[in-house]
């Protein structure tokens, strides 16, 4: 606070930042609870034989938003491993990822750093069937990437390091960069995999599909199965709820602090106001101690013979007392009685 009670500008930012981090994080929180309650309001539906004849009782014969649990079957032809023998899949993605160190100039020291040097996606047509099997019937996964969790095994993976002469040594560390090598991946949704697909699911002629739902909902092809999957979420919202909830404490704290500073600095002007109103009306402005400015003044000091000051005020002054007026020392205090 400043002379005129007003918040300094680090306070003002303060309290700016940490009102912005609260809604931040409530705004996570909020949606987050969202994606839960979407998921608890998703119907659960058996891949069985009278999957058709519920979906063809639905309204459009359509399932806005279902749960349903399988194992992954191709329909024509699988993916290949490029580097594992007899590993089939339908999803298969590679990725070149460059490790590096970056010297961090603020604090002086060298900070690991990923970056993705290239990476590419390919998918085939799969179906969703019965664990158990014997059940004729399956449902066909459309647009597998725009799935929020896509449960993907790593198959091989393999670290090259990079080979550094002297010279490259040097003009690394002055640049600042040090390459460690390339780090190369392979992952797959294999045939056979365990499957839980939340999202749209409809009946479109004899073919039942499941695909991205609509109206902002979360589209899953995971591997966990519904309850996990649910838990897993549910464990995230408490995350961001207790975030959010002592960001939002810290921020009240610095408010309150703020308000109380302003409430003590408004309430020493209005007495500091209503002393001067009192004095100028009684006329005793000549006989108020020149310290506190309320009292009478009740003592003589000796030996400059000033009259100054009020009993309680003499007390309160610093050892060895001093006149406020000329600054002498005080030897003795003699009563002032006003008649």
């Amino acid at each position: 606070m400043d002379a005129t009670g007003r918040p300094s500008t680090g306070q003002v930012i303060l309290l700016a930042t940490s009102s912005a981090v609260t809604a931040i994080l409530y705004a996570i929180y909020r949606q987050k609870s969202k994606i839960v309650h979407s998921l608890k309001g998703a119907k659960k539906v058996t891949l069985d034989q009278d999957l058709k004849n519920v979906l063809m009782e639905a309204p459009g014969k359509c399932i806005p938003y279902a749960v349903i649990e399988g194992v992954v079957r191709s329909v024509k032809e699988t993916l290949s491993s490029h580097f594992v023998e007899n590993c089939k899949g339908v999803v298969q993605r590679l990725t070149l990822q460059e490790h590096k160190m970056v010297w961090n100039r603020t604090t002086h020291l060298w900070n690991d750093c990923e970056k993705i040097i290239h990476q590419r996606t390919n998918t085939t047509n799969f179906d969703l069937v019965p664990q158990e099997g014997g059940a004729d019937v399956a449902v066909r996964v459309l647009k597998p990437l725009d799935a929020a969790e896509l449960s993907l095994e790593t198959v091989y993976e393999k670290f090259h390091p990079s080979v550094q002469s002297f010279t490259d040594a040097i003009s690394h560390y002055i640049s600042g960069e040090r390459p460690k090598g390339i780090q190369e991946r392979e992952e797959m949704l294999m045939v056979g995999a365990a499957v839980t697909g939340v999202g749209e699911l409809v009946l479109d002629s004899h073919t039942i599909k499941l695909q991205p739902p609509k109206q902002g909902m979360r589209y899953y092809l995971s591997g966990l199965d519904f309850e996990a999957l649910l838990q897993k979420h549910e464990s995230s919202v408490r995350l961001w709820k207790i975030l959010s909830v002592l960001c939002g404490l810290s921020t009240l704290a610095v408010l309150l602090f703020l308000l109380q500073k302003q409430y003590r600095h408004r309430r020493e002007r209005r007495r500091l106001r209503q002393m001067q109103e009192s004095m100028a009306a009684g006329g005793d402005a000549a006989h108020a101690c020149v310290v506190c400015l309320s009292s009478q003044r009740s003592c003589v000091f000796l030996e400059c013979g000033h009259v100054c000051s009020c009993d309680k005020c003499y007390q309160s002054l610093p050892r060895p007392p001093r006149c406020p007026i000329c600054r002498q020392d005080i030897s003795r205090v003699v009563p002032l009685y006003n008649s």
